[in-house]
């Protein structure tokens, strides 16, 4: 494995009621790139690309968002709809109004990619431009999408699991650094081997498997010690529930987008990994319905963890993109 590129030190910005941790590199006048992560992700999870897209003279941007690392989160169950996608939008305009900018291009991996995507319903002055990487724009769909995935997959399908407060984060907590190496690993399937898979084992319960003994999982892991290390620190300081309180806001925030357009104007990328069996390149189909100036890829080869697993590839498309398209 590469050594993992250095951070940046962190500021902090306050911002719609939280103090933020940033990461910046690049030029001060540079197209800002802002770079927004997942689950159980960090600013740290852009680590690769930190360093491409500012030595290409980009002004790139990286947030420990609401929940997570050294930024942090409310706690407890009443502040549970201080994590709903008005405030996660609202968190990433109120970092531009404190870094002094009007505009600028938003990343996003994972549930980093669904921020992102509202961002340019919700905050559409403020977008430049969209990068979904894995995550494609989900249109709202037609009834709560809790019950609809409850209704396919069961209880114990990890999003479903996750509604119930306080559960899953004791069950990760229980054991930090086991909970990040069962998650942080490279695919062992091929999204043409999953889609052959029986439909019992294909009903996302990630936290039954995470009771298996570690030498039982699946795949192999993707980070050196000194990046696990890393996320453990950060998850052991910060705790699992804040991240886990965005999955509790997808009936809200379904409830919330009522009434919204469902139309993205501004220049968009879609980064698809092959082999992605959450979210596959199969979801980016018809995108362009809602999405008309979209441009598509899809990185072979390559599992959920786009940014570690495929960085060279990753930063190539991203910075051709940003080139073409801001200069």
């Amino acid at each position: 494995m590469t050594q993992a590129p250095a951070m940046p030190d962190p500021i902090f910005v306050e911002t719609n009621g939280i103090n933020m941790a940033v990461y910046e590199a690049g030029p001060k006048d540079g197209v800002p790139v802002v770079l927004c992560h997942g689950w159980p992700e960090l600013a740290y999870s852009w680590r690769h690309q930190i360093p491409a897209l500012a030595a290409a003279g980009f002004r790139v941007i990286a947030p420990d968002q609401r929940g997570y690392g050294l930024t942090g989160g409310p706690k407890g169950e009443e502040n549970v709809p201080l994590y709903d996608i008005e405030h996660l939008t609202g968190d990433l305009a109120g970092m531009l109004d404190a870094l002094g900018i009007d505009k600028a291009v938003f990343c996003g991996h994972d549930w980093g990619g669904m921020v992102v995507w509202q961002m340019s319903l919700l905050q559409k002055e403020r977008v430049a431009g969209v990068i979904g990487v894995n995550t494609p724009f989900i249109p709202r769909l037609t009834s709560d999408p809790i019950e609809a995935m409850r209704a396919v997959y069961g209880e114990k399908m990890y999003i479903v699991f996750f509604q119930r407060f306080g559960e899953a984060e004791k069950l990760l907590g229980k054991d930090t650094a086991r909970s990040l190496r069962f998650f942080y690993r490279k695919s062992s399937v091929t999204a043409e081997e999953w889609e052959k898979m029986p439909a019992e084992e294909k009903n996302l319960s990630f936290l039954d498997a995470l009771e298996t003994p570690e030498e039982e999982w699946r795949g192999t892991p993707l980070l050196s010690d000194e990046e696990y290390a890393v996320y453990t620190k950060a998850f052991e300081q910060s705790g699992w529930e804040g991240g886990i309180n965005w999955y509790r806001n997808f009936s809200r925030n379904w409830r919330l987008s009522e009434g919204v357009e469902q139309k993205v104007t501004a220049p968009s990328l879609m980064i698809s990994a092959a082999d992605d069996v959450v979210l596959p390149p199969a979801m980016t189909e018809g995108m362009e319905k809602y999405v008309p100036d979209l441009e598509k890829h899809i990185i072979p080869a390559c599992g959920h963890w786009t940014q570690s697993e495929k960085p060279d590839e990753l930063n190539t498309l991203m910075i051709d993109w940003l080139k073409r398209r801001f200069g």
